[in-house]
């Protein structure tokens, strides 16, 4: 399409272009931003998604930046290879995207026709192996923390360093919005055959452009798959979060806790998974949905769930690329005395009925289902394609994790391989690493209790190890004896001065000694004494998960006053206590 053709272009109504529906001026416009422009695309629900959090904050790392790596070994020509990564560029119109406002407000992706290739080059050849391995890894993060210009494409960039001899790494950075992991994939495949025809992309097959895709959404039964997502999460009334929203309101950088299961673990899922008809992927998400189901202590949970998104009726989808992927909710009702293999096939019945509908944006399931539809962990099962053949000269392969940010403050990540591994990547401000590992191992015992025995019922499928469950029914739940009766805060001043150095409270953002504790609590107890708190007063706490919620409790314990703690996660339980109770002093954090 000439860049100087008409309003209309060639292009018609349904055929995933916007050129038909612009005005002269307004296509003026946007040609005066865009140089070379060849065509205007809306937004899939997805992509609004991604930019609604992208741009929700300017500050900090943008949380949908990925990171990819490749090794290159082997006699490599570095123009070469820049020529192909040209090639790719040219090739896929949608990494050629930039993001731009129409006059309406609506946010549109606008396609240049040139662009040239961000490239970069590092030579560490020169350092010692652990020196340049660090600056390789120094390097790496500063990419991943470099924020893109969204209207300025591509939304890619790379940078090629020298290790040595024959010896390279390759980091590409990319926005989610335009590239999604399968789409890595296929292009990490690609370059592979078109630097072996030396940068010639000729021979490669005509790719299916990411239009296609936009051009099919149009055509779905929108309404439909509505009505079927305002079914699925009925009744749903509250959240399931396992971190406070008002936690994670600031974008940081995730870190990964990565695991690696057994060889017989991994056996074991596969066959739980065959005998039963239903995927690894479904194993997993049930084995989670226990897992969450004790963190959050719910029985009804929901998390997310990313889809590859590729439609099967779509000629060409399984190359194209482009961000086809989505974000979903997993909604499962957990039964104690259902068995395990139940749970497993209504998972499997309730996945495929989705299938129709998996094109649904999550903003709008949200706006359906209202709040029984956030949540705040996510599972991917990371099943991509092959990439590309190492049997070429340079090899090249992807080396590494992925480093994908994302805005949960759980994401877990399951890698099929002769083992199954993965990831369980935690925002440090909302889930320490300690807890993350906790959880790691939780998951793994709940897989091991599901493939030993999948007729046991989901309520006797635990999280705890025999030492642990030892350790609380034994050691902290020991059988009631005649100890006088002595006062919480008596109990604590004694543990605070037999050892006030130690530890006494945690959470993810900050711990306190029992020293720390100790001070923070009579601080607030003098304070509480003076607004009027005695024997039996009731003060209402409104606090999560937290050491403040520790210090409250003791303070209000040590002034005489009776606590009635609240959960600010439920807002219309909380309405009802303070009807209910109607505490004459508050305490929020």
């Amino acid at each position: 399409l000439p860049a100087e053709s008409g309003p209309a272009g060639g292009h018609r109504a349904g055929d995933g272009s916007l050129l038909a529906s612009l005005r002269p001026g307004e296509l003026d416009d946007l040609r005066a931003r865009v140089p070379g422009l060849v065509d205007v695309w809306p937004l899939s629900p997805l992509q609004e998604g991604m930019l609604f959090h992208a741009t929700s904050h300017d500050r900090g790392p943008d949380v949908y930046t990925s990171r990819r790596m490749l090794a290159l070994d082997g006699p490599l020509d570095t123009d070469r290879l820049r020529a192909s990564w040209q090639t790719l560029l040219d090739r896929h119109e949608v990494l050629r995207a930039g993001f731009h406002r129409r006059e309406s407000g609506e946010t549109v992706q606008v396609i240049a026709r040139d662009v040239a290739l961000p490239w970069r080059e590092a030579d560490l050849s020169h350092l010692p192996e652990d020196t340049a391995r660090e600056e390789l890894a120094r390097l790496a993060r500063a990419e991943r923390a470099e924020r893109f210009d969204l209207a300025a494409a591509p939304l890619l960039r790379l940078l090629l360093v020298r290790l040595g001899a024959d010896r390279y790494r390759q980091i590409i950075t990319a926005h989610h919005t335009l590239i999604d992991g399968w789409s890595m994939s296929v292009l990490f495949a690609e370059l592979a055959e078109v630097y072996a025809a030396d940068g010639d992309g000729r021979a490669l097959p005509a790719p299916a452009s990411y239009r296609e895709y936009l051009a099919w959404l149009e055509r779905q039964d929108r309404d439909a798959a509505r009505e079927a997502w305002r079914a699925e999460l009925a009744d749903t009334a509250e959240p399931t979060l396992v971190a406070p929203e008002d936690r994670v309101s600031t974008p940081v950088l995730p870190e990964p806790v990565s695991f690696e299961f057994t060889e017989e673990l991994t056996r074991g899922v596969t066959e739980l998974a065959r005998t039963h008809g239903v995927t690894v992927n479904t194993v997993i998400q049930a084995a989670w949905a226990l897992v969450l189901a004790r963190l959050v202590g719910r029985t009804d949970v929901v998390f997310g769930t990313t889809v590859a998104g590729r439609p099967a009726d779509l000629p060409g989808a399984e190359s194209a690329v482009g961000p086809f992927i989505n974000t979903l909710p997993v909604r499962v009702g957990l039964v104690p005395e259902q068995p395990v293999a139940e749970l497993l096939a209504g998972l499997r019945d309730r996945q495929v009925a989705q299938m129709g509908r998996q094109f649904t944006g999550l903003q709008e399931i949200r706006r359906l289902a209202g709040p029984g539809a956030v949540f705040d962990t996510l599972v991917v099962y990371e099943n991509l394609p092959r990439t590309a053949r190492d049997t070429a000269s340079p090899a090249i392969r992807p080396v590494g994790e992925p480093t994908d940010m994302g805005h949960f403050p759980l994401a877990l990540i399951v890698v099929p391989d002769e083992r199954l591994r993965g990831h369980l990547v935690h925002r440090p401000d909302a889930v320490g690493r300690s807890r993350a590992r906790e959880l790691v191992s939780w998951l793994t015992r709940v897989l091991e209790r599901m493939t030993a025995d999948p007729a046991s019922p989901v309520g006797r499928v635990g999280v705890l190890d025999t030492a642990e469950r030892a350790l609380v029914l034994d050691t902290w739940n020991p059988p009631a004896t005649a100890e006088p009766d002595v006062p919480a805060p008596e109990l604590f001043a004694r543990a605070a001065a037999a050892v006030p150095g130690a530890v006494a409270v945690e959470d993810g953002r900050r711990s306190l000694t029992y020293r720390e504790l100790s001070a923070e609590t009579r601080r607030l107890a003098h304070h509480l004494a003076g607004a009027g708190v005695g024997p039996e007063t009731r003060v209402g706490v409104i606090a999560d998960r937290s050491a403040e919620l520790v210090t409250a409790l003791l303070a209000i314990s040590l002034a005489g006053g009776v606590y009635v703690p609240m959960d600010p996660a439920t807002p219309g339980r909380l309405r009802l206590m303070l009807d209910d109770v109607a505490p004459p002093v508050l305490l929020c954090t």
